[in-house]
């Protein structure tokens, strides 16, 4: 076995060295032809590109679809570095889109504040609700204001579209507001069109019912309910709501205000009128005077009569 692998390499090796030495006798020729400058050579050269150069394709094509490949893997790259950046765009997008929402919610209910009729002379301020206190025995919520932003017992609170309730409880920064369906809340009510008064009486239902009223036979389901201003604590003619019957046969009132959805509150400042101390600074002066006049002469006149 080991004379058979020296003689195969005795064989091989000296035809190795004929083939490499054949290889470099050829390529030295074809340098050197490539190299001459002259016009026969030159269209000869011509013509072995001319001939060779086509029946070369299938060569180029690994070298083809490995370019294409390469330029694909660096697309692809690049697409994967948009995609990702795509989606940080659209976790941020989705963040001011949220911001965006509640600040809309926000304006809408800060608008509706807006569409209260009020009168001119009253002033107010208005809180965010901080907390719901709902329960089945006391319906009542929390303002982010309170003494130090002047808030007092009893003042009305609105929301955008009516009545809501009163303040109850005042803290230095926060203030409570019962709302008017608890069982605590009563209110003097105006049933218009007939003037009829009456108390809306809270019974933790979404419908608390009015009672005490004149002429029961003179309100009609529909009927608008606002505040009467009697009392001097809250201001007259804030919306409260309309005249419905209960199943009960009650008359209630479907309350204007939305309380599923109670954002913001305005609490309305209401200035106490100041009582009469001195009645008769009503009368004139001079009209006092003549009347003083008036009464000497008379008196003057009956003595002299007497």
């Amino acid at each position: 076995m080991a004379r058979e692998t020296a003689s195969a390499e005795q064989y091989t090796r000296p035809i190795r060295r004929i083939l490499v030495g054949v290889l470099v006798f050829f390529l030295l020729v074809l340098f050197l032809f490539w190299r001459i400058d002259s016009p026969r050579a030159e269209r000869l050269r011509a013509q072995i590109i001319d001939n060779t150069l086509p029946r070369f394709d299938w060569v180029l094509v690994p070298v083809t679809r490995m370019a294409e490949m390469a330029e694909n893997f660096h697309s692809y790259q690049r697409l994967y570095q948009q995609n990702q950046e795509l989606r940080r765009e659209l976790q941020q997008m989705k963040a001011w889109k949220e911001a965006a929402l509640q600040l809309e919610q926000q304006n809408a209910k800060l608008l509706d504040l807006n569409n209260v009729r009020l009168d001119p002379k009253l002033t107010y301020v208005t809180g965010v609700v901080l907390a719901d206190s709902g329960s089945p025995f006391r319906q009542s919520v929390l303002l982010n204001i309170g003494a130090r932003d002047g808030i007092v017992d009893g003042w009305a609170a609105t929301d955008g579209l009516g009545l809501v309730g009163r303040i109850s409880g005042v803290g230095q920064s926060t203030s409570r507001v019962i709302l008017l369906t608890d069982s605590n809340s009563r209110i003097p009510v105006a049933i218009q069109p007939s003037g009829q008064r009456a108390i809306l009486t809270g019974d933790n239902t979404s419908l608390p019912p009015v009672e005490f009223i004149e002429t029961p036979e003179q309100v009609r389901p529909g009927d608008r309910v606002v505040s009467s201003g009697e009392g001097g604590v809250f201001p007259a003619d804030i919306l409260v709501g309309r005249v419905v019957q209960g199943t009960d046969r009650r008359l209630r009132v479907q309350l204007s205000a939305d309380y599923e959805r109670i954002g913001f509150l305005r609490v309305l400042r209401a200035t106490p009128k100041e009582p009469l101390t001195d009645p008769g600074g009503l009368v004139i002066e001079g009209a006092v005077a003549a009347d003083g006049d008036t009464t000497e002469l008379a008196a003057e006149a009956g003595g002299e009569d007497g």
